[in-house]
């Protein structure tokens, strides 16, 4: 929060629209380690549960799927985190973190798609274990963590919100922060119909390559 608040907020002097630059980033930051350490977790757990798999027999989706479960735990550091720095800060949350719900599930359904497909990848050519860092590493500065959406350009909107985390941190930043932050209607159904397609092309590929699992790993 610090190094992109230094970049962002001093060096390049980026807008925060009314809320302290710091802030801006750590409503980004909470949603995006939501995302990324789901995503890790799911991407590895085929083959740290490998003895597991190779020993009983049980429906292989439930191991990624408790790998997104336990992202849940670090959510909930990061959003104690949050709300103590906006306390001190003199930002009280609003009605609208009742909405946050919508937005937690579109960050974890985003990172399990990606994760079966990655989760299964994975088995089969272990070198793919390296491709996730190097994924996680470009989202970070391909999601507006340091800065806020608005400075894209409206006629780059709809692409930028192909990105599902787009829509994920700016209805975080809606949901604590308020106006001027919006999530656009047609940007979150942008960044919902990329996640359903992910979600379910994840599915089919994993539920097709689920027999052979134990039989490669």
């Amino acid at each position: 929060m610090v190094i992109f608040t230094f970049i962002f907020g001093k060096l390049a002097k980026l807008p925060a629209d009314g809320a302290p630059y710091s802030l801006l980033v750590f409503t980004g930051m909470v949603p995006w380690f939501l995302f990324a350490v789901a995503l890790a977790d799911t991407s590895s757990s085929l083959v740290t549960n490998a003895n597991l798999l190779t020993k009983v027999y049980f429906p292989r989706l439930l191991v990624p799927m408790s790998a997104v479960a336990t992202a849940l735990v670090d959510l909930i550091i990061g959003m104690v985190l949050l709300l103590l720095y906006m306390a001190w800060l003199g930002y009280p949350p609003t009605f609208r973190a009742l909405a946050l719900p919508v937005f937690i599930l579109l960050a974890l359904s985003a990172a399990l798609g990606l994760g079966l497909w990655f989760a299964a990848l994975n088995v089969k050519y272990r070198d793919f274990q390296f491709v996730v860092p190097f994924v996680l590493q470009i989202g970070l500065y391909a999601s507006p963590i340091g800065f806020n959406s608005t400075l894209i350009p409206e006629a780059w909107r709809l692409i930028y919100s192909l990105n599902p985390m787009v829509s994920v941190i700016d209805g975080f930043r809606w949901a604590f922060l308020g106006e001027p932050f919006r999530v656009r209607a047609d940007g979150l159904m942008v960044s919902v119909a990329t996640t359903v397609v992910v979600l379910l092309g994840g599915l089919q590929y994993f539920r097709r390559t689920e027999r052979s699992l134990a039989d490669v790993i």
